[in-house]
């Protein structure tokens, strides 16, 4: 292989400009909408999610569409672009149901290849903004299980689905195929559950007599669950990016105005070590994120491994930079009124969500070859 074939192969880890002018969009957005007294106020509602807010950001900006061809109503951009608004989404840990559905839902309907009919239909309401889709399993289901998922009947009962209460239709996985079925219609009953995180709500959807559209055979169902479950583990890692950014830069911003002894606490040595300890796991999330985010677009073959490693990764750095944030901001980190606890519990239930730190671990060992001795 020559140096120019492997610098053609190389993961292009930069923003362009269009990405970044889109993250900007996006970020202006969520300032002015949903900003951490917004988001608090949200959560302690019966009503976390701003439909306002959802309406601008999947219709206005686009950004539900991202995903989708044009010919199907979409932006015909890639999960390069998806990446950007879930690392923005992470950095407020605004209420949306973009992970779920704008990128889960969305890439399930894309691989099944349906150029009319009921698939195409769907994806293009989704695009659109006018109907949200998630996929009937629990939110921690490892993109490894998707084909195991193929089980059963349309009867059933499902505990942990992510952002059940906002979605207009279920993707339910069946050992007949996948079916779209209306949360709206009869025998269908979601029941919310208490999450940990409270930005993204969980439910119970329990399915007796409930009617469906059949968009897939089970063969080709399979293959489109487990390339939604990667597409959804790939890019949580951008998500899990943007809150380990914001809890870093909010904890240096802290540190340096706040002073004890006539210093800024920050100019303490321990501390600084800390927060460099930090950066330099931020820096290597970004990598893993991004990597895995232009594995997706790109379509490579090493997509499954990029993932893992990104997974693997991205949910101890959110993890811990979410506890160092709540820990050095003394006694207001612990309260209510600041959101350093939002994005602790985000990161908490992002690190099993598609999998754990330790099965994507799992997933690294088993798709790389170690030369022979």
């Amino acid at each position: 292989m020559t140096a120019q074939t492997e610098a053609a192969q190389a993961p292009d880890l930069l923003y362009s400009e269009a990405e970044e002018d889109l993250r900007s969009a996006v970020r202006s957005l969520l300032a002015d909408r949903a900003d951490a007294p917004a988001v608090i106020a949200g959560i302690e509602s019966d009503t976390p999610y701003d439909l306002r807010l959802w309406e601008s950001l999947a219709a206005g900006i686009g950004a539900a569409g991202l995903l989708v061809p044009e010919k199907l109503g979409g932006q015909g951009a890639t999960h390069r672009e998806a990446a950007v608004v879930l690392e923005e989404l992470g950095r407020s840990v605004a209420p949306a149901p973009y992970l779920t559905s704008a990128v889960v839902a969305t890439e399930i309907l894309l691989a099944l290849g349906a150029g009319d009919g009921p698939v195409a239909g769907l994806l293009a309401e989704l695009a659109a903004g006018h109907k949200v889709a998630v996929l009937a399993l629990p939110f921690s289901t490892p993109p490894a299980d998707g084909a195991a998922a193929m089980t059963g009947t349309l009867e059933r009962t499902v505990t942990g689905v992510a952002e059940a209460e906002a979605a207009d239709v279920l993707l339910v996985p069946t050992a007949d195929g996948l079916y779209a079925v209306e949360t709206g219609g009869d025998g269908v009953v979601v029941q919310a559950l208490v999450p940990l995180d409270l930005t993204r709500p969980l439910a119970t959807v329990t399915l007796s007599g409930a009617a469906g559209t059949l968009l897939a055979d089970a063969g080709p169902a399979a293959v489109a669950v487990s390339k939604g479950l990667l597409a959804g583990a790939g890019l949580l890692a951008s998500e899990q990016l943007g809150l380990a950014e914001w809890c870093l830069t909010e904890t240096v911003r802290h540190t340096r105005e706040r002073h004890q002894f006539n210093r800024p606490v920050g100019s303490f040595q321990s501390l600084k070590h800390r927060m460099a300890q930090l950066w330099l796991e931020v820096v290597s999330a970004r990598a893993a994120a991004r990597n895995a985010a232009d594995a997706l677009a790109t379509g490579s073959p090493d997509a499954p491994l990029a993932v893992a490693v990104a997974q693997a990764y991205c949910s101890r750095v959110a993890v811990n930079a979410a506890e160092e944030c709540v820990q050095l901001h003394g006694g207001i980190g612990m309260t209510w009124e600041h959101p350093a606890h939002l994005y602790l519990k985000r990161a908490k239930a992002d690190s099993i969500a598609y999998g754990t730190a330790g099965r994507h671990r799992e997933t690294v060992a088993g798709l790389v070859e170690l030369p022979a001795p």
